[in-house]
């Protein structure tokens, strides 16, 4: 799975990857005052973070934080989850 992350982060410009990694930094810290955030429909436990057409999809279980996705949105964007 970390492949995948870096491969995302990879295709991002300069710019985009900074805005990602800080808004990493918050969900990880738990500060997600601020954010547009929302728990995925059907879902206890995924949750998404946008930023422009960039979605961070993550889970969070027993107060630790799985990043699953990072993802420009697209119509296949939220059919893993």
């Amino acid at each position: 799975m970390p492949d995948k992350i870096t491969k995302a982060l990879g295709k991002l410009s300069a710019k985009e990857r900074g805005q990602i990694k800080s808004l990493l930094t918050k969900v990880k810290a738990g500060k997600l005052d601020g954010l547009d955030l929302k728990r995925l429909k059907g879902y206890h436990d995924i949750f998404r973070v946008r930023k422009g057409d960039i979605r961070i999809i993550y889970r969070l279980s027993d107060g630790v934080t799985n990043i699953l996705a990072i993802e420009r949105r697209s119509e296949k964007t939220y059919r893993d989850y």
